[in-house]
C-alpha cells in the first residue's frame, strides 16, 4: 500500500469509527486494530500496517464503542465485560465481525471486514474440487487452517453453492453471523451465539428439532460441540464446521485427542464412518504484492482413508493424499509448487508457507514421490 492511499484513511480531526472503517474497506483491509495509546493499525494482503494519525485515547475508544455496540449490550455496563463478539453493519459498505477485549486494562478492539458479496470457488481460486463436498447428502466436512486464513469465506461458497443449486433448509449457528445468505433455491436459517441460540451445543441440538438438510457450525472449540456435531452428521445430515488446525490430516487427531483415552478409539471409527472430508487452506502472498491466493490440502475420504483413520495409520492417509489426485486429493506441498510454477508466488513464500520444507525443495529439485502436482484442478 504507498502513502497516498495512506492518506486517504487519515482523519484529520476526532476519531470517526465509521468514517475510519469505510476508508478502510474501500483499500482493501481485512482487520481493523485499534487500542488506547496506539496508533489505528490495518491488516492488508497479511501484513500490518500503522496509520499516521495520532494515538488513540481511551475517549476515542469510548466513542467508537457507543457507536458500534449492538443494541443488546450497554456499554455503561461493560465493566464485568472481558471478552465479547459481535457483528456490526455498514449499510451499503461491509459487514463486520468485532472482537472486544482488554490489554492493560483498557479495550481494544480488531475488527475483521466480512463483504456483501459471496464469491463462488472459481472466484476464490479454489480447487474445483471442493465443490464435491456441497453435493453430499450427509456426513461431516471440516474446513481447518489459522486465523485469517479465509475458512469463513470458503464455507460461504459452498453453503452458498447448496443454496443456488438444491432445495434444502440450511441452518448456520456462528458467533456471529458473518456472511448474510438470501434464500435461493434452498431456505437459509442464520443463527447468532448469544443473540438467537446459546452456544454452538445448544444450536446443533435444537437444528436437529428444525427440518434440517444441512448444518453450519461456526467453529468447534471443544468435546461438547464435536459430539454434537458428530450426532448430527450420524443422524443424515450434511454438517459442515471449521476448526483452528493446520493440515487436513492432523485434524483427525486433533478432534480424537478432544476426548478421554478410553474414547479414543470409538470415537475415531465415528470419525471414519462420517467424515466426507477436510479442507486445509492458508493465504499466500502473491509475489507482485497484488493480493493474496490460497493454498489448500484437500483429503477426500474413500473407503481406504476410512480403514486408516480407523486403525490410526494417519502417516499413510498422508502418503496416500500424496498419491491420490485421481480423487483430486491435494497436499499444500503440491498447492504451494502449483502456485509457484503456475508464477504467482516465489520459491522462498511457498518454503514460508511450507510445513515439510525439505519436501517442498525436492519437488523444486524434481524430485518428487507420488502424482505431479501439475496434474491437479488449477487454482
Amino acid at each position: 500500500m504507498n502513502q497516498e492511499e495512506l492518506r486517504g484513511i487519515i482523519v484529520e480531526s476526532s476519531f470517526d469509527i465509521v468514517a475510519f472503517l469505510e476508508r478502510a474497506v474501500a483499500i482493501g483491509a481485512s482487520d481493523i486494530h485499534l487500542a488506547v495509546n496506539e496508533y489505528p493499525a490495518i491488516r492488508k494482503d497479511g501484513k500490518i500496517i500503522k496509520i499516521n494519525m495520532p494515538m488513540l485515547t481511551e475517549t476515542d475508544i469510548d466513542e467508537a464503542l457507543s457507536a458500534i455496540l449492538p443494541a443488546s449490550v450497554n456499554n455503561n455496563h461493560l465493566d464485568n465485560v472481558y471478552d465479547l463478539d459481535f457483528a456490526y453493519e455498514i449499510l451499503g459498505c461491509s459487514r463486520f465481525r468485532v472482537n472486544l477485549s482488554r490489554q492493560l486494562g483498557r479495550y481494544s478492539l480488531v475488527i475483521r471486514t466480512i463483504p456483501y458479496e459471496i464469491k463462488n470457488v472459481a472466484e476464490l481460486h479454489l480447487p474445483k474440487a471442493i465443490e464435491q463436498f456441497s453435493n453430499q447428502n450427509n456426513g461431516l466436512v471440516l474446513i481447518t487452517g489459522p486465523t485469517g486464513s479465509g475458512k469463513s469465506t470458503t464455507i460461504a461458497a459452498l453453503i452458498d453453492y447448496i443454496n443456488l443449486n438444491y432445495p434444502k433448509h440450511i441452518i448456520t449457528i456462528e458467533d456471529p453471523v458473518e456472511f448474510i445468505f438470501s434464500n435461493r433455491k434452498s431456505i437459509v436459517s442464520q443463527r447468532q451465539i448469544g443473540v438467537d441460540t446459546r452456544s454452538f451445543p445448544d444450536g446443533i441440538k435444537y437444528a436437529l428439532r428444525q427440518d434440517p438438510d444441512v448444518i453450519f457450525i461456526g467453529e468447534i472449540r471443544d468435546r461438547e460441540t464435536i459430539v454434537s456435531a458428530l450426532k448430527a452428521a450420524e443422524t443424515g445430515h450434511l454438517v459442515f464446521a471449521t476448526i483452528h488446525t493446520n493440515d487436513a490430516v492432523q485434524t483427525v487427531n486433533r478432534i480424537v485427542n478432544m476426548f478421554e483415552p478410553s474414547d479414543r478409539q470409538f470415537v475415531r471409527a465415528q470419525i471414519a464412518q462420517i467424515l466426507r472430508g477436510t479442507i486445509s487452506q492458508r493465504l499466500v502472498p502473491l509475489q507482485d504484492s497484488m493480493g493474496r491466493r490460497p493454498a489448500c490440502e484437500l483429503l477426500v475420504v474413500t473407503s481406504t482413508v476410512k480403514d486408516f483413520i480407523e486403525k490410526d495409520k494417519l502417516e499413510e492417509v498422508y502418503d496416500l493424499v500424496k498419491k491420490g489426485s485421481f480423487n483430486n486429493m491435494i497436499t499444500m506441498n503440491m498447492s504451494l509448487y502449483s502456485l509457484y510454477t503456475e508464477g504467482f508466488i516465489t520459491e522462498e513464500t511457498a518454503l514460508e508457507y511450507s510445513d515439510d520444507k525439505n519436501e517442498l525443495r525436492q519437488m523444486f529439485r524434481g524430485v518428487f514421490q507420488g502424482t505431479a502436482p501439475g496434474n491437479r484442478d488449477k487454482q
